[in-house]
């Protein structure tokens, strides 16, 4: 039996971030230093990203994680930014909703 969720992870769910134009998902697959990592991203393409600044102090990332990449406009195949960090039930909706 599932332990009821809170009232911040029910307002989570509801207010599911979805990549918008020019976004993708992606999961981490490899940290390196200066906050960058290697993601495969959902269109079968590894792109070293990097957290910018505004992100970097407020949210954690680590392998595994779902994120929302914004590929750069020169060199979009091979970089890019985070620009969003799923939580776990975040996680489990997209795949129910048959993103992931």
């Amino acid at each position: 039996m599932r332990p009821e969720p809170d009232e911040d992870e029910e307002a989570a769910l509801r207010r599911l971030r979805l990549p918008r134009e020019g976004e993708v998902l992606g999961v981490v697959e490899q940290m390196f230093g200066g906050s960058r990592m290697l993601v495969r991203c959902k269109d079968n393409k590894l792109r070293m990203v990097r957290i910018p600044g505004k992100i970097r102090r407020r949210v954690w990332i680590k392998v595994g994680d779902v994120v929302i990449v914004k590929p750069w406009e020169v060199q979009g195949d091979k970089k890019g930014d985070v620009v969003w960090r799923y939580t776990k039930p975040q996680v489990d909706r997209l795949i129910s909703m048959g993103l992931l």
